[in-house]
């Protein structure tokens, strides 16, 4: 990520106090820039890198962090910076793979007010919104909702209702995305494609808030949800003209092990046909919970293969932290 002093929106982008619903300054003043570093040998460092920053909003009166997981899995240090220039050390208290949210406990005082969890479900198609980044109003911009359906990331992820939104934030990762009534509905995921009255346009991926409430509990106490994890793969495909051709595969993971090669195309889960990533996932966490063996149907040159593939707990490859 960029300094944060170094660029701001177009003033005509920036939302202004006299034109929103809530207090612009105290919800800016809610996020928080988050740095985190990750040791060499982490799982994750090759893919995300060893030095990865972002943004979080502060959700809860302790200073609680709430921000995209990938931002802090794996994290050896993660520090918080607030508008007001204050660096606290924090704590990645929890991941939750299904929905990639991320939690961070402070570790000191944090000077920053935090801000009220509203519900994604009740903002619809066509509503204003407001993507708020650490560094003030020139890291806020006014935007649109353009879109909320199914998700589906070749890292073996799956939302079954994301939000989408437009114009888009260029630092989306861990920002805040904020109703007209200054709630929190949805933590930046990602920058996406997509076709908007007939034009293809940047957009931001949101994770919905209202998935954070059913596991929130859990999280912290446990750091991680209630739910039994997904089986995992390590399996990373691609979408392409109606095939799901398999673009990486986790070094060391079950895959890999299973004798699953770069190139394959991945026709089904046992005798289900799969098309597209929805489908595959779908198919293969309806089975059991992560440890289970996983039939696949695999085309490779002219041959069908069934390989037999034994999933893991995804969690189980990754460095804990630790609580200096």
């Amino acid at each position: 990520m960029a300094e944060t002093s170094q660029w701001s929106f177009p003033e005509s982008l920036q939302p202004k106090p006299g034109e929103t619903q809530f207090d612009l300054v105290r919800a800016l003043d809610a996020a928080v820039l988050v740095r985190a570093e990750i040791p060499e040998d982490g799982f994750t460092a090759d893919v995300l890198g060893t030095e990865r920053s972002g943004y979080g909003v502060v959700i809860g009166a302790d200073g609680l962090v709430l921000t995209i997981g990938y931002l802090i899995t794996e994290a050896s240090q993660v520090w918080l910076t607030t508008n007001r220039g204050g660096v606290v050390a924090g704590y990645p208290l929890a991941y939750d793979q299904a929905t990639g949210f991320g939690l961070i406990q402070p570790l000191g005082k944090l000077d920053a007010p935090h801000l009220e969890r509203g519900l994604a479900a009740d903002v619809k198609v066509g509503d204003s919104a407001f993507v708020i980044g650490h560094g003030g109003r020139k890291h806020a911009l006014k935007t649109r909702l353009t879109a909320k359906r199914e998700f589906a990331g070749y890292w073996e992820y799956l939302l079954d209702e994301a939000i989408f939104t437009s114009p888009a934030h260029p630092q989306w990762g861990g920002a805040a995305l904020l109703d007209a009534q200054g709630d929190l509905i949805g933590i930046g995921s990602l920058l996406v494609e997509q076709v908007v009255d007939d034009k293809s346009v940047h957009a931001n991926m949101f994770v919905p808030v209202d998935l954070l409430n059913p596991i929130l509990e859990s999280m912290l106490k446990t750091g991680r949800s209630q739910h039994p994890p997904n089986p995992w793969l390590g399996l990373y495909a691609q979408e392409q003209d109606g095939k799901l051709v398999v673009g990486h595969l986790a070094a060391g993971g079950p895959s890999a092990r299973a004798g699953i090669k770069v190139g394959d195309v991945v026709r089904g889960v046992d005798s289900q046909p799969a098309q597209t990533l929805a489908q595959l996932f779908r198919a293969i966490w309806k089975i059991g919970p992560a440890g289970v063996e996983v039939p696949l149907t695999i085309a490779r040159g002219g041959d069908v293969l069934r390989i037999k593939v034994k999933s893991a707990d995804r969690n189980d490859y990754l460095k804990k932290p630790n609580l200096q």
